[in-house]
Protein backbone atom coordinates (compact mmCIF):
# COMPACT_ATOMS: atom_id res chain seq x y z
CA UNK A 1 0.00 0.00 0.00
CA UNK A 2 1.72 3.87 -0.90
CA UNK A 3 0.90 6.35 0.93
CA UNK A 4 0.37 9.98 1.66
CA UNK A 5 0.60 11.62 4.37
CA UNK A 6 -1.05 14.96 4.25
CA UNK A 7 1.26 18.31 5.57
CA UNK A 8 -1.26 18.18 9.02
CA UNK A 9 0.57 15.02 10.07
CA UNK A 10 3.83 14.92 11.47
CA UNK A 11 6.69 13.58 8.82
CA UNK A 12 8.30 11.41 11.29
CA UNK A 13 4.42 9.31 11.29
CA UNK A 14 5.95 7.99 7.94
CA UNK A 15 8.76 5.58 10.04
CA UNK A 16 5.92 3.74 11.70
CA UNK A 17 4.91 2.74 8.04
CA UNK A 18 7.31 0.17 7.95
CA UNK A 19 6.98 -1.79 4.96
CA UNK A 20 5.57 0.16 2.70
CA UNK A 21 6.19 3.62 0.51
CA UNK A 22 5.50 6.25 2.21
CA UNK A 23 5.44 10.18 1.15
CA UNK A 24 4.36 14.05 2.85
CA UNK A 25 2.56 16.12 0.73
CA UNK A 26 5.38 18.67 0.78
CA UNK A 27 7.79 15.63 -0.73
CA UNK A 28 5.44 14.80 -3.44
CA UNK A 29 5.97 18.59 -4.46
CA UNK A 30 2.61 20.05 -3.65
CA UNK A 31 2.07 21.76 -0.11
CA UNK A 32 -0.29 24.50 1.01
CA UNK A 33 -2.48 23.34 -2.26
CA UNK A 34 -5.96 23.64 -1.95
CA UNK A 35 -8.20 20.08 -0.91
CA UNK A 36 -9.77 19.63 -4.01
CA UNK A 37 -6.62 20.56 -6.07
CA UNK A 38 -4.71 18.63 -3.94
CA UNK A 39 -6.93 15.21 -4.29
CA UNK A 40 -7.20 15.79 -8.10
CA UNK A 41 -3.29 15.99 -7.82
CA UNK A 42 -2.91 12.50 -6.08
CA UNK A 43 -5.49 11.20 -8.67
CA UNK A 44 -3.76 12.52 -11.59
CA UNK A 45 -0.53 11.32 -9.68
CA UNK A 46 -1.87 7.58 -9.94
CA UNK A 47 1.04 6.79 -7.37
CA UNK A 48 -0.88 6.33 -3.55
CA UNK A 49 -3.60 4.02 -2.73
CA UNK A 50 -4.02 5.86 0.54
CA UNK A 51 -4.35 9.47 1.82
CA UNK A 52 -4.16 9.85 5.73
CA UNK A 53 -5.18 13.42 7.16
CA UNK A 54 -6.68 14.52 9.83
CA UNK A 55 -9.05 17.11 8.17
CA UNK A 56 -12.20 15.65 9.07
CA UNK A 57 -14.27 18.38 6.57
CA UNK A 58 -12.33 16.72 4.03
CA UNK A 59 -14.52 13.76 2.49
CA UNK A 60 -17.53 16.05 3.31
CA UNK A 61 -15.85 18.79 1.46
CA UNK A 62 -14.82 17.46 -1.81
CA UNK A 63 -15.97 14.63 -4.42
CA UNK A 64 -13.78 11.85 -3.35
CA UNK A 65 -16.60 8.82 -4.73
CA UNK A 66 -14.57 8.58 -8.14
CA UNK A 67 -11.04 9.10 -6.50
CA UNK A 68 -8.69 6.10 -7.37
CA UNK A 69 -7.36 5.90 -3.55
CA UNK A 70 -8.78 6.04 -0.53
CA UNK A 71 -8.89 8.50 2.42
CA UNK A 72 -8.17 7.54 5.93
CA UNK A 73 -9.12 10.81 8.57
CA UNK A 74 -7.27 9.74 12.09
CA UNK A 75 -9.23 11.70 14.55
CA UNK A 76 -6.77 11.76 17.47
CA UNK A 77 -6.26 14.39 20.22
CA UNK A 78 -3.76 16.61 18.31
CA UNK A 79 -1.24 16.01 15.66
CA UNK A 80 1.96 15.34 17.23
CA UNK A 81 3.78 12.52 17.14
CA UNK A 82 2.29 10.98 20.44
CA UNK A 83 -1.25 11.65 19.31
CA UNK A 84 -1.24 9.72 15.64
CA UNK A 85 1.51 7.24 16.71
CA UNK A 86 -1.42 5.08 18.42
CA UNK A 87 -3.23 4.83 15.33
CA UNK A 88 -0.05 2.96 13.11
CA UNK A 89 -1.74 -0.52 14.33
CA UNK A 90 -5.07 0.02 13.52
CA UNK A 91 -3.64 1.37 10.03
CA UNK A 92 -2.01 -1.40 9.14
CA UNK A 93 -4.81 -3.75 10.56
CA UNK A 94 -7.36 -2.63 8.47
CA UNK A 95 -5.34 -1.96 5.45
CA UNK A 96 -7.85 -4.70 3.25
CA UNK A 97 -10.78 -2.60 4.04
CA UNK A 98 -9.69 0.63 2.45
CA UNK A 99 -11.30 0.94 -0.88
CA UNK A 100 -11.08 3.38 -3.10
CA UNK A 101 -12.99 6.28 -3.19
CA UNK A 102 -13.94 6.14 0.18
CA UNK A 103 -13.19 7.87 3.75
CA UNK A 104 -12.56 6.39 6.94
CA UNK A 105 -12.81 7.93 9.91
CA UNK A 106 -10.14 6.34 12.48
CA UNK A 107 -10.87 7.10 15.95
CA UNK A 108 -9.21 5.83 19.45
CA UNK A 109 -11.22 4.34 22.53
CA UNK A 110 -9.49 6.70 25.65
Amino acid sequence: MRFLLDECLPKDLAGALAGHPVKTVPQAGWASISNGKLLRQIAASGKFDLFVTMDKNLPQQNKIRDLPFAIVVLRAKSNRLEHVLPFVPVLLRRLGEFQPGHAYVLTLLE
